[in-house]
């Protein structure tokens, strides 16, 4: 378990800054993650990866000279904001475009995404390559639905050694494609890992038994089976791997086409002396199935905070892919070659001050809703604490149980800004972008991204000038739900929070049109958010980490339409508290 922390929601925060400090060779602190500390050749691609922490050295450890120029580091198992990776890829850019680096999950996909649409309008060249190399975790048709695991090293690799020497932006991303396309990985655990402040694992493990096909975020594995012997792990691994040999992999026996770099990776507590045992039959079998081993890499590369357990990775070389792989590069938590330091500009180290952000100015009647917007955030705020913990056990059945982590951070950080912005004498409009840009900034991940999504789409419908009437909530509620089907791609059934707005969505703008006031109205929403997220157990899920468990989540209810419902319901009753002055004036 995770013994020495401080405040779990600042976790985060705090290791990067004693990562930075005990690093300061290789990177530099900016706003949303680490770049290098070193000087870069202008007019070349830089790479910039990232994810959430909780991975060491990924993804942090992979920035220096020779590999990524910058990593964007979220909460714990939560994908960075779209505002931290485009904050660290303009730190880190040197003015020929930009590859974005990431595994393939729905939190970072989103964030991610966002962030090069935003560099792409400013003018910059902006690519992305989402690693997919988990053969567990989809069928083969399926390889695009793939998570990212340990793999994520070898994309990252050669993808930075083209930029290192200086092919183009469309180069670079062919190769990272190409070497993604060639990258399997397996893992199995012994048991599951421990988020700081939580008093039991995200999943666990009957004695004498391991699960099969785990994910790296505390995802529980796709099957069970007994512990077998190093040789018997080895040869497990090995013969899964063997079934998915890449299509442009020449067949047969001989050498060319036949090379593979095998990287064996402990995910957090099994000792490097049990992986050299694993791995001596690895090399075994690999030789007996006529491959040639390439620099095989053993050791902890990408981790899951504590988790008992390990994968294995085959990347499947030609000669372009074996060069690059080889090339020297130099970052905290991996080095190759020699590697001649260049002195950064000190010009060039500088971020940009942060400009406080511009209100418009507003009615009073919409400054006075934005006050009731700030009390009904506040109100999210208290049932969003006092059901975290709740709503982490929820979300690990299936998922990485980070989604009550996640919600702390984003409330709090959305009430705190709302809170600035009321009083700065910003209307309603203004108040909820602003805190829907500081939930998803600071909470990562899907839900995040989402919850941004829906603050900014209600205030888009009340502007800063017309009152927040009855009306306009049913209005901005409906853009938020058509907003959040657009751009997470969720549907009524697949078990996310999309299963409890559309119902309140539609409950709500039934009791408006009807004449109901808002507190009502609102009320009646919230009863039916509450039954719908109770419906939600019924749900397998279709989207997101849970998918590849599926069966797991049956009778578990979803934890991001949980605390939606939940939201729904505080905020009812501050409505109701209002209507009660309102009505005793």
């Amino acid at each position: 378990m995770t013994r020495l922390f401080n405040d779990p929601a600042e976790f985060a925060e705090e290791m990067i800054d004693g990562f930075v400090a005990s690093h300061s060779r290789w990177v530099r602190r900016v706003s949303g993650g680490v770049v290098r500390n070193t000087q870069s050749t202008p007019g070349t691609p830089a790479l910039v990866i990232g994810g959430g922490s909780g991975h060491y050295p990924a993804f942090a450890g992979l920035v220096g000279q020779g590999l990524a120029h910058g990593a964007a580091m979220g909460n714990l198992f939560a994908s960075p904001s779209a505002q931290q990776v485009y904050n660290v890829a303009k730190a880190a850019g040197n003015g020929g475009g930009v590859l974005l680096g990431y595994g393939n999950y729905a939190g970072d996909v989103l964030h991610f995404n966002q962030a090069q649409e935003r560099l792409r309008a400013e003018g910059i060249d902006c690519r992305s390559i989402a690693v997919t190399d988990d053969v567990s975790s989809a069928p083969p048709a399926d390889r695009a639905k793939r998570r990212g695991i340990a793999g994520d090293l070898t994309v990252f690799k050669v993808a930075a050694a083209a930029a290192e020497a200086g092919r183009t932006l469309d180069q670079v991303t062919e190769i990272a494609t190409r070497a993604n396309h060639r990258t399997r990985s397996f893992g199995v655990a012994f048991s599951g890992c421990t988020l700081p402040g939580a008093d039991h694992p995200l999943f666990s493990v009957p004695a004498g038994r391991m699960a099969v096909g785990m994910g790296i975020h505390g995802e529980p594995g796709i099957g069970e089976t007994s512990v077998p012997t190093a040789n018997g792990l080895a040869e497990l691994l090995v013969a899964k791997l063997l079934t998915e040999i890449p299509d442009d992999v020449a067949p047969g026996t001989a050498s060319a086409g036949r090379r593979v770099v095998p990287i064996l990776n402990g995910l957090g507590s099994v000792k490097y002396e049990e992986l050299f045992v694993v791995y001596r039959r690895v090399a075994q079998l690999l030789a007996e199935a006529g491959l040639d081993i390439v620099d095989p890499q053993v050791g902890e590369l990408v981790t899951s905070f504590d988790m008992a357990g390990t994968s294995l990775t085959l990347f499947w070389l030609d000669d372009e892919l074996e060069n690059l792989w080889k090339a020297p590069a130099d970052a905290p938590a991996f080095r190759r070659g020699a590697v001649t330091a260049a002195a950064l500009d000190p010009d060039t180290a500088v971020e940009p001050a942060e400009v406080e952000r511009f209100i418009p100015v507003a009615s009073d009647v919409s400054r006075a809703g934005a006050r009731r917007i700030l009390a009904a955030l506040g109100a999210a705020k208290n049932v969003v604490d006092a059901n975290a913990e709740e709503l982490g056990r929820i979300d690990a059945v299936a998922g990485d149980g980070d989604h009550g982590i996640g919600m702390e951070r984003g409330v709090r950080a959305a009430v705190d800004a709302a809170a600035n912005a009321v009083a700065r004498g910003a209307g309603a409009a203004t108040t909820l972008h602003i805190a829907g840009d500081a939930w998803a900034d600071k909470a990562g991940g899907t839900s995040g991204a989402l919850w941004g999504l829906i603050l900014r789409s209600v205030g888009d419908a009340f502007g800063d000038n017309a009152a927040a009437d009855a009306a306009a909530v049913a209005a901005g509620v409906a853009q938020a739900a058509a907003a959040v089907m657009e751009f997470g791609k969720a549907q009524p059934g697949d078990k996310t929070l999309v299963d409890v707005l559309v119902p309140f969505r539609d409950e709500l703008a039934r009791g408006v049109s009807s004449g109901l006031n808002l507190d009502r109205a609102w009320g009646a929403a919230a009863g039916t958010a509450q039954r719908a997220a109770e419906d939600t157990a019924r749900l397998l899920p279709l989207m997101g980490r849970a998918r590849p468990h599926a069966e797991r989540s049956l009778g578990t209810a979803d934890a991001g339409a949980v605390s939606m419902a939940l939201i729904a319901r505080a905020i009812h009753n501050t409505l109701s508290e209002e209507n009660k002055v309102k009505e005793n004036a």
